[in-house]
């Protein structure tokens, strides 16, 4: 009798040393840094800096790269923060709910959650007029929807892009 195949562990995120985290960092912290200014802040050639860069984007570490607007610009002053409990947790209807809400622009996150909401979704209006519209023609419209609780964020005391990265970890 042999041994069955050893059973190997889903690919994680791949091991990023004390350089990767710095590149990271200071990505992080300006987007629009050049190459040159990049691999002077880390300590690396040009060369080797773009590689590693190239290496991270390839692995996926570094997903993509984007402009921060600010949400006055864009006519989107206050975020309601929306808990979503449906009406069943089969997966087609969680599979319905989901594809619903990714298509309302002004949702701009969703997450699957634990506790008693199914879902917290952080909507971006223009005020409660802007919020009562979005409720009445987008929201309440959602398949499977069972109740609906949402709060108005008064101030963002907090908020960072990115996440933290120990530089010498």
């Amino acid at each position: 009798m042999t041994d069955p195949a050893p059973v190997s562990a889903p690919p994680g995120p791949p091991a990023l040393d004390r350089l990767d985290r710095r590149i990271i960092d200071a990505l992080q912290a300006n987007g629009r840094i050049t190459n040159a200014e990049l691999a002077q802040a880390v300590g690396l050639s040009p060369s080797a800096s773009l590689r590693r860069v190239r290496e991270l984007e390839a692995a996926g570490v570094i997903a993509g790269y984007v402009a921060l607007v600010d949400r006055r610009a864009a006519g989107k002053q206050t975020d309601v923060f929306v808990e979503i409990t449906l009406q069943a947790q089969s997966e087609d209807l969680l599979s319905r709910f989901e594809a619903a809400v990714s298509a309302i622009a002004d949702v701009r996150e969703c997450h699957l959650m634990s506790g008693d909401a199914d879902y917290l979704l952080r909507v971006a209006t223009g005020g409660a007029e802007d919020f009562e519209r979005i409720h009445r023609e987008q929201l309440s419209r959602l398949p499977g929807v069972a109740r609906m609780r949402s709060s108005f964020a008064l101030r963002t005391v907090c908020w960072r892009p990115g996440y933290p990265f120990a530089a010498d970890g």
